[in-house]
């Protein structure tokens, strides 16, 4: 009798957000957001945040540490899910059109166009990340989350920081989830501090990419004979370390 076929493996194309997808970061951007449309007065506030970010700068906080800190004092430690989603809507809609990178765009396109499911796995706030993607046409999202408390969206997070080795627990997390554990992995970043899901891309079989590298991922993709692309010029912004 003849063997029976092997079906194909599912593909998943997996992106970072902030300097793969945009030319900057998105919190800082958020924060501005928020404060000139929301909450002005907080601006008051910006003393306490930027004690906060000494604390960063001396390694005394976490990435998630100054991401509860700053979000408490110029977000609020309580907002509703409804006045913040509104929110988040109009930011999204601004910050799409001003610093989406169109190579981006075309990438995850013709990740589309081939049949595989694309995820945008970022450090930042899933609830506004979310919104973001839908414009980028990416229905999944692996991001940091917040705390949800009685329709309120609270300044803690929900588990870690999805940065480093977290952003590839989150990201094995998910697979699971949606049962593609044995899927094929393929992931593009502009950081080195997404080498466990570069790894974990490599192990699964897929390809790597390394797009608008950092100096230190650039290095890396030297020494790996990895590829490398730029598709803009990146911007650094405040309170991210990249």
């Amino acid at each position: 009798m003849p063997s029976a076929a092997i079906p194909d493996l599912p593909e998943v194309a997996v992106y970072d957000l902030d300097r793969t997808l945009t030319d900057t970061g998105s919190w800082a951007h958020f924060l501005v957001f928020w404060l000139r449309t929301q909450a002005p007065w907080r601006v008051l506030l910006l003393p306490l945040v930027a004690l906060g970010g000494l604390a960063y700068a001396l390694r005394l906080h976490s990435r998630g540490g100054i991401k509860s800190w700053s979000h408490r004092w110029l977000i609020g430690p309580r907002v509703a899910e409804a006045r913040l989603a509104a929110a988040v809507a109009d930011f999204a809609d601004g910050f799409v059109a001003t610093h989406a990178l169109a190579p981006a765009r075309d990438a995850i396109a013709a990740d589309v166009a081939t049949g595989r499911r694309v995820v945008i796995a970022s450090a930042s706030h899933g609830f506004y990340v979310r919104a973001i993607a839908a414009r980028l046409g990416v229905a999944d999202v692996v991001a940091t989350e917040a705390v949800r408390d009685g329709g309120m969206i609270t300044y803690r997070l929900h588990g870690e920081n999805c940065y480093g080795a977290a952003k590839r627990a989150a990201l094995e997390s998910w697979l699971a989830r949606e049962g593609l554990e044995r899927a094929v992995l393929h992931f593009t970043s502009d950081h080195h501090s997404d080498l466990p899901c570069f790894e974990l891309a490599l192990e699964t079989g897929g390809n790597v990419r390394c797009a608008n590298p950092s100096t230190k991922l650039a290095a890396i993709a030297v020494e790996r004979s990895w590829p490398v692309v730029q598709w803009g010029r990146i911007r650094g912004s405040l309170f991210e370390r990249a």
